[in-house]
């Protein structure tokens, strides 16, 4: 299982439609083949602050999810929104087993 975990920070006054546009990207990467979670939080003492949990079943899926036209169009919407770039770590999922 790949994993990326995305930690995010946006501006102020840009808090509902971040959160807007991560919905409509969530809806869709969960029907994405390969996905396995897809999981957008909001930190609870800064609601600034976001962490994107994505967990597809491969390295190859979770590239394919980067070519899919509701991620490029939700990176394009939300690029001006961010206080600081985001930043994606990848991890090796090792637990649950498939």
């Amino acid at each position: 299982m790949q994993v990326t975990i995305v930690h995010v920070r946006v501006k102020p006054g840009h808090l509902e439609d971040f959160i807007a546009a991560c919905r409509l990207n969530h809806l869709a990467s969960i029907r994405e083949a390969g996905n396995v979670r897809f999981d957008i939080l909001q930190a609870s003492d800064d609601p600034s602050r976001f962490v994107l949990y994505e967990a597809y079943a491969s390295a190859a899926a979770a590239a394919a999810h980067k070519q899919t036209p509701h991620y490029l169009a939700w990176r394009a919407t939300v690029a001006e929104w961010m206080a600081e770039p985001r930043q994606g770590i990848a991890y090796n999922g090792l637990y649950p087993e498939e």
